[in-house]
């Protein structure tokens, strides 16, 4: 299926995913989790996965990261009053992977690797990844047989123009990123430095929007207003709400992607000469029409 069939699957059917989150790393994790919540008419949750993540401030191990995103991810289900799904909420990679062919067996690793055995290359699963990639890489380690079987939507990365690779989602876990780039067929690539950054807001613009409205915007507000600065304005990007939104882009409504050549993600810290595979790749995010349909549809949680 090339990415012009797969658009139109979307466009065109309720679609399966599964959402793959360092839910506590940050706060916009949070926002993409209700967001995702929000649209449950076009799009059919199968799973939630805990990533690892390290930070040196919320988490001092992958292990750690993943236990609190994991606990993070049970707290938004209780708020949201969703807790039916907390049984499809699975743990995730204790540590990043080793190489570029040993996996990391967990949990939600070894749930990608079921379930998608229920999936096509016509009728395929889509994979919401806004953390580190471990956990897919390993699955796809496991069972390669589900590489076109899948429709990744990764947020990692940067944007090409920029040349080095050190993003957060991305330089975590290096090995992972090439094993996803080299082995799955379909990627959506959302680079984060460069094109999803256009996405920023401040607590002032979100909780007039959203405060007082219910349990869960109110915890959003809670936790955009603990790491901005009110005395003086202070933006933050919401990033991982993008990749929810690509898959309701339809006619290009929240941004604007195209086909490129994939350029692999060095252990240098930079990106390798161009490649002749494609993927697919985000270059435009139309920021104030996303935050109008997100903050609409939080208030409705």
């Amino acid at each position: 299926m090339n990415y012009t069939k797969i658009k139109k699957y979307r466009d065109k059917n309720i679609i399966d995913c599964v959402l793959d989150t360092d839910t506590f790393n940050e706060i916009d994790d949070q926002f993409a989790i209700c967001y995702l919540l929000q649209n449950r008419d076009k799009i059919n949750i199968k799973g939630i996965y805990a990533a690892p993540f390290v930070n040196g401030i919320l988490s001092d191990s992958p292990d750690e990261g993943m236990e609190k995103s994991f606990n993070e991810i049970h707290k938004l289900l209780d708020y949201t009053n969703n807790k039916e799904l907390k049984s499809i909420v699975y743990k995730g990679s204790r540590k990043f992977l080793p190489s570029e062919s040993e996996p990391v067996i967990s949990e939600a690793a070894l749930n990608l690797v079921n379930i998608t055995r229920n999936y096509s290359k016509e009728k395929p699963l889509f994979v919401i990844a806004i953390g580190a990639i471990t956990n897919i890489a390993s699955a796809i380690l496991i069972d390669p047989s589900i590489k076109d079987k899948v429709v990744l939507v990764w947020l990692g990365g940067t944007g090409y123009h920029i040349g080095s690779t050190v993003e957060f989602n991305m330089i975590q876990d290096i090995p992972a990123a090439r094993v996803i780039f080299e082995k799955f067929d379909n990627i959506i690539m959302l680079p984060c430095e460069g094109v999803v950054s256009e996405f920023s807001t401040t607590y002032q613009e979100v909780s007039h929007f959203i405060k007082g409205k219910n349990k869960a915007c109110d915890y959003l507000c809670e936790i955009l207003k603990n790491v901005t600065n009110e005395k003086k304005p202070t933006s933050r990007v919401i990033w991982d709400v993008t990749a929810v939104a690509w898959l309701l882009n339809k006619d290009e409504l929240y941004m604007v992607d195209k086909i490129v050549k994939l350029r692999m993600p060095g252990y240098n810290q930079k990106y390798e000469a161009e490649s002749d595979k494609e993927i697919c790749q985000v270059v435009k995010i139309k920021r104030d029409e996303l935050y109008n349909d997100l903050f609409n549809k939080l208030v409705k949680l």
